[in-house]
């Protein structure tokens, strides 16, 4: 059976609302207290399967040994297509509810599976190079909207590339690690000189990003024919932004400390094989793109995406967003094939976000930007009292993603984490 048929059922019992059937497994790196070397892992309901151990067992045989071991995946994602297939199909294999190997050696399981609330997760990959885009029409146009011109809130080059930006790969951390309310120049409306202070405007953006699973050699070009081939897999990312740094400083080169200070990602990285069943078109093109850019055919996913906002002094999360990345205007081959046109090469663990993910709806805008119109409008929680423009200290944020098959739920798991008040900075 192909692991992404939805009969597959493993010995391990996954909740119907888990986000790691056995038709999804994920790839991570984790580790435990009592074994401190971070390696490689695949989520299959609430555990984790430790490929190390079922790699130095000999059930799995990866093209170069050891990978495993490994404190980031790039070694195995390096090893390229097939051997991801084979790997996958072999851990599917070992996890279905008819292969004895694994059900039936309480020793073995011992070993190779934990409980996701007993590890912890780390960055998946190392991160070379980190690349954000802004590909989504709607987040765009409200932008363009509330800073330009609503009839033309859409810059000239907007409908014909996909705009983005080369980010700092140095600052991208793992779900679960605090964020530091960022300090910078700012300059409100009513003062002539900048000031130097915590950011006021501090918001999110829900984002996906794409893995790069190959290398290119500079001065070469991927074709949107072939882009796809590159990628490895996908996860959630929340680019989190300081507004009021960002006003004063992008122009003309584009947002610099606004966005260098965090980005997150989520710990398990969904193969884009396991993804397939959720292909969908995205939105027409007009005009058509330029030949380098066009393609058919589905390249866009049906992913359910939902941002929650909880207050340190609640203990409740309110879901502030929901939304769905199939919207998005440039797909990811689009993306791929434009950054590498000029002959930009790529490598191995770049990571490529999509832009902020925003809907027609008011309650899809993937930023509190949007959300609160820039706080012209404040938006109200579930206490019905607690109002929120911008992100204050102690606020947690978390976003989830999922794509609903028949009868089991494939989903991203979750990036989240908290904001802690800045730190003061010598004079």
């Amino acid at each position: 059976m192909h692991p992404n048929d939805p009969a597959l059922k493993s010995f391990i019992e996954v909740a119907e609302q888990s986000d790691f059937p056995i038709q999804n497994l994920p790839l991570g790196v984790f580790s435990t207290a009592s074994q401190a070397q971070a390696r490689a892992g695949v989520a299959i309901g609430d555990w984790v399967l430790d490929l190390s151990v079922l790699e130095s067992r000999g059930l799995l045989k990866p093209a170069a040994h050891g990978v495993f071991g490994d404190p980031a995946l790039n070694a195995f994602i390096g090893l390229g297509r097939s051997v991801w297939r084979e790997t996958r199909e072999a851990i599917s294999r070992l996890l279905r509810h008819d292969n004895p190997v694994l059900r039936d050696d309480a020793a073995l399981r011992s070993q190779a599976l934990v409980r996701q609330s007993e590890v912890q997760m780390h960055l998946p990959i190392k991160v070379g190079g980190y690349t954000d885009f802004y590909s989504s029409k709607e987040h765009a146009t409200n932008v363009g909207s509330m800073f330009r011109d609503p009839a033309n809130a859409l810059l000239p080059n907007w409908l014909h590339l996909p705009v983005g930006y080369n980010g700092r790969a140095s600052s991208v951390i793992v779900s679960g690690v605090d964020v530091r309310r960022p300090m910078g120049q700012v300059k409100p409306p009513s003062v002539e000189q900048p000031l130097f202070a915590p950011c006021a405007k501090l918001d999110f953006e829900l984002e996906t990003a794409f893995i790069v699973g190959g290398a290119t050699e500079l001065g070469d070009a991927v074709t949107v024919s072939e882009a796809e081939s590159l990628m490895f897999g996908m996860v959630l990312l929340n680019d989190w932004s300081a507004r009021d740094i960002q006003q004063w400083e992008y122009v003309p080169l584009g947002p610099f400390n606004a966005k260098t200070f965090a980005t997150s990602i989520s710990p398990w990285i969904v193969t884009l094989e396991a993804l397939e069943p959720f292909r969908v078109a995205g939105p027409v093109q007009v005009p058509e793109p330029l030949p380098y850019l066009r393609q058919s055919g589905a390249h866009s996913f049906d992913i359910s995406l939902a941002v929650d906002l909880q207050p340190e002094s609640s203990d409740r999360a309110t879901t502030i967003c929901r939304t769905n990345y199939r919207t998005m205007y440039w797909s990811m081959a689009q993306q791929l094939a434009h950054h590498t046109v000029s002959g930009c090469n790529v490598g191995v663990g770049d990571l490529m976000a999509s832009g902020t993910i925003s809907g027609t709806a008011p309650d899809a805008y993937g930023s509190l930007l949007e959300l609160s119109w820039n706080g012209q409008r404040p938006i109200t929680l579930d206490d019905g009292v607690t109002q929120r423009s911008f992100l204050e200290d102690g606020d947690r944020v978390t976003m989830r993603g999922w794509c609903q098959g028949a009868g089991y739920r494939l989903g991203f798991g979750e990036v989240s984490a908290r904001i802690l008040p800045s730190r003061p900075v010598a004079g």
